[in-house]
């Protein structure tokens, strides 16, 4: 099988890339040369013209801050594009795999949230990317929105690697502790959207799906395994959202009730401290 997978550079595409071969897939990854996301039509043409047998859309706007003040462009990227790639998936009969975010959610403080939850948005981000999930489900294509949360690998900008690079300079950290989600590794994003897209041919529903790392911890608990992990002698200390502001509003509760997936695909939750493990073994 070959997909056709939009983001050449991020973390899910790139672990999509290694991931392939042991599904028996093939990979044409598009970067923003070849498919501009800012060009919904482009994204439409680049669907009509492939051979591949599956579409996974692995790219967005995700400068959650930067979107506060180019709310406009974000929802070309994250909400328009996914909507034209949806319907050219519909018209050539390919499944379609759509990644989305926790951020659609208000981050009430309650139970994890289930796909039919009511949602609620805080940031430009969050509005986007929900504007995204909507233009794809009624695209007509045979479809899954996957929603995802606090990815993580060895390589990309993430939490992990930022945690790392500062744990060589400081000594004690103050982390956010009253945000609480399931990171997420990449490669466990990329090896769902791969068994997704193959049940998809085999006439498997689509529909809205959540996909996270478990246990659900908070972020300084997630900074405490990783230096753990990493034998570095760092403190964390918590702080609260309100002594960390920033531009983008961060939901509180960002726990995703994953049971559907698992019923209806044979999906669990990944053991994110497993991927960890791995992922600073390869660093340290």
């Amino acid at each position: 099988m070959k997909v056709l997978v939009f983001g050449r550079t991020g973390q899910v595409a790139r672990a999509l890339i290694d991931a392939a071969p042991g599904h028996g897939c093939t990979i044409e990854a598009l970067n923003r040369e070849a498919a501009d996301l800012s060009d919904p039509q482009a994204c439409a043409a680049a669907i009509a013209a492939t051979d591949a047998q599956a579409v996974i859309n692995a790219a967005a706007w995700t400068g959650v801050d930067a979107a506060e003040d180019h709310e406009a462009e974000a929802h070309v990227i994250n909400a328009e594009a996914p909507g034209a790639m949806a319907r050219a998936c519909a018209q050539a009969n390919l499944p379609f795999v759509h990644l989305s975010t926790d951020y659609v959610f208000d981050g009430s403080p309650g139970a994890a949230w289930a796909p039919d939850a009511p949602t609620g948005p805080l940031s430009a981000y969050g509005r986007t990317k929900l504007a995204g999930e909507r233009a794809v489900m009624d695209g007509d294509a045979k479809a899954v929105v996957l929603r995802t949360a606090w990815v993580f690998d060895g390589r990309g900008k993430n939490f992990v690697t930022t945690m790392l690079r500062l744990s060589e300079t400081r000594d004690t950290l103050t982390v956010v502790g009253d945000q609480v989600g399931g990171p997420t590794p990449a490669a466990a994003i990329a090896d769902a959207c791969l068994q997704l897209v193959e049940q998809l041919r085999s006439g498997a529903p689509g529909g809205l799906y959540h996909f996270s790392g478990a246990p659900d911890v908070s972020w300084a608990d997630f900074a405490r395994a990783i230096f753990e992990e990493a034998g570095a002698d760092v403190t964390v200390t918590d702080i609260t959202t309100a002594d960390y502001p920033t531009p983008a509003r961060r939901p509180a509760n960002s726990a995703l009730d994953c049971t559907s997936l698992r019923e209806t695909y044979g999906i669990a939750r990944p053991d994110w401290r497993l991927a960890l493990k791995d992922i600073i073994g390869e660093i340290v």
